[in-house]
Parts: structure tokens; sequence; C-alpha cells
């Protein structure tokens, strides 16, 4: 005679994955999270970099002038008005006595140039809101797309001067410097003789905006009358994971990434920008405004 035998079922076992399969969700939940850091946090982590700028043969009455310099805003491709707004606070925060706008204010893609135009007015309606009675622009590669018949006027209205291969003085307490702008060094040939001053009698700062125009300016005869040089363009590479270098660096500054150079007697400082071009992202990259005390060398 034989015993029944109830019947119990295993129990269920969990699913597992493989270790490839695990791999590659991590990687992917890794590149997410990267992503939403970049486009929202790092992209806008302002960063306020502090220069002092020795100079010789810098009047007296300019030591501790304060420049501001602000480049690469891409109004509003990706640069939010709010964001925008947020860095002309910290600007006027800073108190400058003048601001250097070192070009690269709207960005020109697949969007119609109505919009690019309108871009550009609302880019010049926040910027307008610097409290620094001396306030300077210069062109920069997508500006010069745009149109220096547009750029200028908009500029203008807003009671910011555009220079474009010219030179004015900053004067204080009877002394001056110059300050010149050449035009977009990567879409066109500026004209350094208009732009410096034959014969200065002060310190030259001059505005081109990619970078890597310096080597063209020092090998000019006037090239050695320059004191310092200001750029932007790079984006300091704008997306740089760690031990790799920057992803992409544009045409004009690929050799001068960020920060001061020294070229001879000149100086170079590369500004990282405020914006983003191509992707909405910045890592280990953040936006900059750069501060610069004047002092004696």
């Amino acid at each position: 005679m034989r015993a029944d035998v109830a019947e119990v079922s295993a129990p269920e076992q969990p699913k597992t994955i493989s270790r490839r399969k695990f791999l590659f969700r991590g990687s992917v939940a890794l590149a997410g999270a990267v992503a939403l850091y970049s486009a929202e946090i790092a992209r806008h982590e302002i960063s306020v970099v502090r220069q002092e700028l020795r100079l010789e043969g810098l009047p007296a009455s300019f030591a501790g002038f304060r420049i501001v310099q602000i480049s690469d805003i891409h109004f509003d491709e990706y640069t939010e008005p709010w964001f925008v707004r947020r860095v002309v606070a910290q600007v006027n925060d800073l108190r400058p006595d003048l601001v250097m706008l070192t070009g690269d204010y709207i960005s020109m893609g697949p969007l119609s140039m109505r919009f690019v135009r309108r871009a550009m007015e609302r880019c010049a309606e926040v910027l307008q809101e610097i409290h620094c009675p001396q306030r300077f622009a210069a062109m920069g590669n997508h500006d010069a797309a745009l149109g220096e018949q547009y750029v200028g006027p908009i500029l203008a209205d807003v009671r910011i001067p555009l220079l474009i291969n010219e030179h004015v003085p900053i004067s204080r307490g009877g002394d001056r410097v110059w300050l010149c702008a050449t035009h977009d060094p990567v879409t066109h040939v500026p004209d350094l003789e208009a732009t410096i001053p034959e014969k200065p009698d002060a310190p030259v700062l001059l505005i081109s905006h990619g970078p890597d125009y310096a080597d063209t300016v020092v090998a000019h005869p006037r090239g050695k009358l320059v004191s310092a040089m200001f750029s932007g363009h790079t984006h300091g590479g704008q997306v740089r994971f760690p031990l790799m270098p920057p992803m992409h660096l544009p045409e004009g500054g690929e050799k001068y990434v960020e920060g001061l150079f020294r070229l001879g007697k000149m100086q170079l400082y590369v500004n990282r920008g405020i914006g983003a071009v191509g992707v909405p992202f910045r890592l280990n990259c953040p936006p900059e405004i750069t501060a610069f005390t004047l002092r004696s060398a």
C-alpha cells in the first residue's frame, strides 16, 4: 500500500540578470545622471575668477582699477534669460570700473534669422542692466554670422558701444589706458593697424574673440605695444571628463583653451564663457565671470 505524498511546489526563484546586462544598465543610468547634472546643475554654477593683472607703465591712478569680463552668452539657445540676469547681478556686485563683453551674444543655428535677431535684442535688454558707465563690446564668430549691421545698432540702443578694429581711451584721474577690439578673428581678417594705436602713451588692452589669434598679434609690428589680450570662444572645452582632454574645441581656440598665458611681453586671458553651444551641457568647466584688478608691474 503506497502512502499519499503531498505535492509541494518549489518557491519561485528571483530573476537574475547577467553581468553584461548589469553593466549596461548601470552605464546607461550613470550616463543619464551625468547628463542631468551637466545640463541642470553644472551649466548654472557660475565661477567668479579673480585675477591681478600687472601691467608695465600703468598710470598710478589706474592702480586697483577693476575690469570684469563676460563672454559667449549664446542667448537663448540654451542660455535662459533668468540665468543671464543672474550673471548680470553678480557682475554688478563686483562694482567694476569697466565691463568687457567679448563676443558671441547669440547662437547661429538652424533657427531663422528673424529669431536670432530677436534673441540679440532680448540679450541686449538684459545687458543694459549692467550698472557700469563704461561698457564695451566686441564681435564673436556667431555675431559675425548675424552681421555687425544688426549687432551694432542693437547694442547702441542700450548704450553699449561695439568696437570693431578700433581703439578708445579709457580715462581716470587725468590719465588713460587704451582699449582696443578687433573684428572677430575666426571669420574675418582683423585690421591691427587700425585697431592698435600707432604710438600709445599708456598700456594697450586688446579684445579679440578667438584666442589663437594671439600668435598673429605678437608677430605683428604693433603686437609689441599690446599689454594684455582678452578672449573667449573656447568655452574652456565646455565638457571635460576627468583625466581627459576637452571633447571639442572650435577652430581658432584649439591652442589657448582657458586661463592666463604669457606670450613674450603680452598677457593673454581666455574666459570660459557663460553659455553652451552644440549641446546644453557643461561638465568640469563652469560658466565664468572674470574680475581683473590692474596693478603696476
